[in-house]
């Protein structure tokens, strides 16, 4: 697979040169005096600490926490977590409809959601998570939560071939949300990347049932002509491989060409706001990074 450019594809190597970034933040203290959906724990433990599940051996880990006889079942090492040491593990679901890939400011919207994908990704690795990836829309994948440097770059890795082999595949989010549940159960974090283009009214309820069981945070991507009105005048536009010259000129006729292509994602945030889910929007040319750590750090509210 061939490095995309960064403007109208996703540059795998841009996505891992961001781990260098996140390695240069410094990580929110943890509260370890319970364990809270949403929230990272310490990896304390103490007398009367329940036990929660066991895991694969990670290098670092307290050989007088080995798990002895999965280790014995199963022939690999295992190591015992109690509540207080359960890792979080935040799932990144990613939009890659067709209307992801456009822009008119810097990059594509699907590149700039692979890049706030990617520093999710980073950061959550860095802060001692597991990290999946569900995509929908164009390019179905999974790939369930994993730890470590290796859970990110295999990540990122997902996401540039994702973006290689996109198709104008469609897919509601109500259905996206649907197949999310089944595997949310193993996430105590979720993040949608969106565009909102693809934002039903059937996924308000699936929203508030995938907020039962884990935090949900909205991250909206939109071109800058959604957001505000264009200038007056004439815009070359492509569509099925025909080139049109579009004219603007009226103020009316600026305000109802930014409410047709902006619909998408003012129907998303006006759901994620309604709901109270933490949401926050960027343009194509902005840097994502405060936006994500703000939804990954942020325990509530929204703007």
């Amino acid at each position: 697979m061939t490095d995309g450019d960064g403007r109208v594809r996703v540059a795998l190597s841009e996505l891992i040169a961001l781990r260098n970034r996140i390695g240069r933040l410094k990580l929110p203290p943890q509260d370890s005096r319970a364990t809270h959906i949403g929230t990272h724990t310490s990896r304390l433990y103490g007398r009367g600490m329940d036990y929660a599940e066991s895991r694969a051996y990670q290098p670092g880990d307290d050989v007088r926490r080995m798990d002895w006889r999965l280790t014995a079942r199963s022939g690999r090492l295992h190591t015992k977590l109690f509540q207080e040491e359960r890792e979080g593990q935040l799932l990144i679901v990613l939009d890659q409809h067709a209307s992801m890939r456009f822009g008119t400011r810097v990059r594509f919207k699907s590149v700039q959601a692979a890049r706030a994908a990617a520093s999710a990704a980073w950061y959550a690795a860095r802060a001692g998570e597991r990290v999946g990836l569900m995509t929908f829309g164009g390019h179905a994948h999974l790939q369930r939560p994993r730890a470590g440097v290796r859970g990110a770059l295999d990540m990122c890795g997902a996401i540039a071939r994702c973006d290689a082999n996109s198709s104008d595949q469609s897919q509601a989010l109500s259905e996206a949300l649907h197949n999310l549940a089944k595997l949310q159960h193993s996430a105590n974090r979720v993040l949608l990347i969106s565009d909102g283009q693809s934002t039903d009214e059937a996924a308000r309820r699936r929203m508030v049932e995938t907020m039962r069981h884990t935090a949900l945070r909205v991250l909206v991507v939109a071109d800058a002509l959604e957001l505000q009105l264009a200038p007056p005048g004439q815009y070359p536009i492509e569509h099925a491989g025909e080139r049109h010259q579009l004219t603007l000129q009226s103020a009316q006729q600026r305000r109802n060409f930014q409410r047709r292509l902006g619909a998408g994602q003012a129907r998303l945030v006006q759901m994620a706001q309604s709901l109270g889910i933490p949401c926050r929007v960027i343009d194509t040319a902005a840097d994502p990074l405060e936006p994500v750590l703000a939804l990954l750090r942020d325990a509530g509210g929204h703007r």
